[in-house]
């Protein structure tokens, strides 16, 4: 299992519009082959800030089953418009 974390910043300012496309285009996500879990975070003290983190049987199910697909394209379509920076992603594993 690997752990994905995408650390998001959106414009300020564009919360709202950004969780309300994020819960319309995660089905986008949800019906990848090797995807355990999937949850979005957002800031507290920094509310355009959030931190996607999506469990995922091996890095090869996030990429190809999910970001090679028709359906990557489309995730970003509906929530990169909000992006101030392109987003930080990263994969990590349990160490115990």
């Amino acid at each position: 299992m690997v752990l994905e974390v995408a650390e998001i910043k959106i414009t300020p300012g564009q919360e709202d519009a950004f969780k309300k496309a994020y819960r319309e285009a995660r089905e986008f996500v949800k019906v990848s082959p090797g995807l355990r879990s999937m949850r979005m975070t957002q800031g507290v003290e920094t509310p355009h800030r959030f931190v996607l983190l999506i469990e995922w049987d091996s890095v090869e199910a996030h990429e190809t089953g999910f970001r090679e697909t028709d359906r990557f394209p489309k995730w970003r379509e509906a929530i990169g418009p909000y992006f101030s920076q392109p987003p930080l992603v990263e994969h990590f594993e349990d160490l115990d």
